[in-house]
């Protein structure tokens, strides 16, 4: 496996259909391509298309995402709806809801991350901690564990 990885944003998209009981208005056609995932599979970043619509999303992953291409109005409770266009970046947590409007079309870019036990990130944190102490810089690649600094 490659440490590292190039990809583009104009890449063919596969179809990756909204759950149907989800679809709020209208008849959204979502597609996506997976430009690359971590080794422990926490992590993937992936371009990802949708047709107008509204639909509900419920999030169990972290996800960040920059629009590309179009725009969209979210809205979600405590949260007045909002335009959102190309350039913006918002950042959704585990368990987030939100209510998309796709206006025409909107294509992103989306950085997921499966979320960990709060006690493992402090464990994983701890372990980098120390691999910066101890450990030369050209030796940390290769001591192995993997997880957020």
């Amino acid at each position: 496996m490659s440490l590292i990885e190039t990809g583009h944003c104009n890449v063919e998209l596969k179809p990756a259909p909204i759950e149907p009981s989800w679809i709020i208005e209208g008849n959204p056609q979502a597609s996506s391509h997976a430009l690359s995932t971590s080794a422990d599979g926490t992590a993937t970043s992936l371009i990802w298309h949708c047709t107008e619509g509204k639909f509900n999303w419920y999030y169990d992953f972290d996800e960040t995402i920059m629009i590309l291409e179009g725009s969209i109005v979210l809205e979600s409770e405590g949260m007045q709806p909002k335009r959102y266009g190309v350039g913006d970046v918002i950042f959704f947590r585990d368990g987030a809801h939100a209510k998309w409007h796709v206006e025409g079309h909107v294509k992103k870019i989306a950085f997921c991350r499966k979320t960990n036990p709060v006690w493992l990130g402090f464990v994983i944190r701890v372990i980098n901690k120390l691999k910066k102490m101890f450990l030369a810089p050209g030796e940390r690649g290769s001591a192995g564990l993997v997880g957020a600094n």
